[in-house]
């Protein structure tokens, strides 16, 4: 296992980039059987899915469109334990099946936010896909439908996700190291 230092971190590489992008095969195949005909909205959430969702996207091969939305509930290695939204939705969602595309759900506090927004706009449907999900952290009232991979708790680093604003374009995630 490769390792790395991010600032004044340590990090070695727990998931390589053929599993993640596996992953993303699998979490794309069912989005495509189960959507099909529905014409789903992709909602990306920004700054750490957008790795995934492009991975994610030219995958998807059904009729669709994709947004994206900015929302942060994290500050360095600890959440805030409040979503501030930072730009809003430029589509509209009445009537739509929505798919919100995330990076990682751990709480579920940013993802049960941008839930409740988007149903509060009118979605017919709202799903959520994720490439990072980890289950024992997550609040037993958010199950997200489309998974790329469960995780244990850590801190983890790469395609996409962030140690403040830092190592989002490695291919491969890393995870601390203790």
């Amino acid at each position: 296992m490769a390792r790395i230092k991010v600032l004044d971190k340590e990090f070695e590489t727990s998931i390589p980039e053929s599993e993640i992008l596996s992953a993303v095969d699998g979490v794309a195949a069912k989005i495509n059987q189960e959507l099909d005909g529905k014409n789903p909205l992709f909602v990306c959430v920004l700054n750490g899915a957008f790795m995934f969702a492009a991975d994610l996207m030219k995958r998807v091969n059904i009729p669709c469109q994709i947004s994206f939305v900015k929302v942060a509930s994290y500050n360095g290695m600890s959440t805030t334990g409040a979503v501030k939204q930072l730009i809003g939705f430029n589509e509209d969602v009445k009537g739509r099946t929505v798919v919100i595309v995330e990076d990682i759900v751990d709480t579920g506090l940013t993802i049960d936010g941008l839930v409740k927004q988007v149903k509060e706009l009118g979605a017919a449907d709202v799903r959520i896909a994720t490439m990072l999900f980890k289950p024992q952290s997550c609040r037993p009232d958010v199950k997200p439908q489309y998974v790329g991979i469960n995780i244990p708790e850590a801190f983890i680093i790469g395609y996409g996700l962030d140690y403040d604003g830092y190592a989002r374009n490695l291919r491969d995630i890393y995870t601390l190291v203790k």
